[in-house]
């Protein structure tokens, strides 16, 4: 329910059932509910966004993701929630509800990043990309290089002809994997100087965030794509919590870490018969998607989504005001496809705040991740 919607509500509520002469009791009584609800909307808000900072400062490429588990599992647990992992480390939080069948809502928490391939003679590192990004858009990015003995290193991603003035292809050079380098922040040069830092093949990569939110509502960083869906699904568990609310269904959140190479939700816990993923959603040409409403999406680059799940989310939209957009995502594939793939016996939809220069300087802005966060709340029913 949106401020206007729920105010509105209870402005009818309190004048039905004061007594009509009670006009300054009426008026301070509403007065103090609108602020009420006010107040829980900045509350919601500033966790959000207090989280989604912590999230996209914590590396976590896919695979490499122990950190951010252990952060998150952390914070649902310290709101009351059970917490378990599957095998490949993904978190899953329970909430109970008032009956056992289970809806399942899915996020991931594994970002983009890279692998150190192999080390030059010059002491910098080639790599190899974990998920699918542009070279051109991590081109003179900060990066962290992660070792085996739990070793951190600072570098920057570049081409093997990083300056005009220094190289004639510098603009033409082909920003493919065997063209680019990492430049290690350290006195090397040569490979044996990096290998005996404790650098070696195999280590993971990760990108600098470069996180800002703006008065204007708006937050830039990498890995919108999904910790901005982390950050939602955790608000919600903050506010179940804090206001003791019950959903319909029990609900089984689900925090994947190996969604960027494909296979995130592969495996789901048996009671759920039905899977909503929380992801960002595309916005360009051809597309009607924007950074302030939430995305339904019918289909996307692996077929349709469930077409009741999909009706009943458009509806719930329409119904309690929520701005959102319904949209064909042509090069993109969820959690859902994942679990369907999987021979899981599930329906499966997909909804998420718009997110502009997907996989690679991301932005987004307050309105979409709150209209996402009150559609996840519309569809799982919660008794207030």
């Amino acid at each position: 329910m949106d401020f206007a919607k729920e105010y509105e509500y209870n402005v009818f509520y309190i004048l039905h059932n004061m007594a009509k002469d009670d006009l300054d009791a009426c008026k301070m009584h509403i007065d103090r509910k609108a602020k009420e609800i006010f107040y829980t909307m900045e509350n919601k808000k500033d966790y959000l966004l207090k989280i989604l900072e912590a999230l996209v400062n914590i590396p976590s490429p896919s695979g490499f993701t122990k950190k951010i588990m252990e952060y998150l599992q952390k914070e649902a647990e310290g709101f009351g929630f059970e917490c378990n992992f599957n095998k490949k480390g993904g978190l899953i939080v329970t909430v109970p509800g008032k009956n056992n069948e289970a809806i399942g809502l899915l996020a991931h928490a594994d970002t983009l990043g890279a692998m150190v391939r192999s080390i030059d003679s010059n002491g910098n590192l080639l790599f190899s990309s974990v998920g699918g990004f542009t070279l051109q858009s991590v081109e003179g990015t900060y990066c962290k290089i992660h070792t085996r003995e739990n070793q951190v290193f600072t570098g920057t991603i570049l081409t093997k002809s990083p300056a005009v003035h220094s190289y004639d292809d510098a603009r033409t050079l082909e920003r493919t994997e065997k063209n680019m380098l990492i430049r290690l922040d350290e006195e090397v040069k040569s490979k044996e100087e990096v290998l005996a830092l404790g650098i070696n093949s195999g280590d993971y990569i990760s990108f600098d965030a470069m996180y800002r939110a703006t008065e204007s509502g708006f937050i830039n960083s990498r890995h919108l794509d999904d910790k901005a869906s982390v950050a939602v699904l955790f608000t919600l568990l903050k506010e179940i919590a804090d206001r003791k609310l019950t959903p319909e269904s029990t609900l089984k959140i689900m925090i994947t870490n190996y969604e960027e190479v494909g296979y995130g939700a592969s495996f789901i816990p048996e009671n759920v018969t039905e899977l909503l993923a929380v992801d960002m959603g595309s916005v360009g040409d051809d597309l009607n998607g924007n950074e302030y409403s939430v995305s339904i999406c019918a289909k996307d680059s692996h077929g349709p989504y469930d077409y009741d799940m999909t009706t009943k989310l458009i509806t719930l939209a329409k119904d309690n005001n929520i701005p959102y957009t319904v949209d064909i995502f042509p090069h993109y594939g969820s959690d859902v496809s994942a679990a369907l793939k999987g021979g899981n016996d599930i329906r499966g939809a997909l909804i998420g705040q718009g997110v502009h220069a997907s996989h690679g300087t991301e932005r987004t802005h307050m309105k979409g991740l709150m209209a996402t966060f009150a559609l996840i709340k519309a569809y799982i029913a919660i008794e207030e």
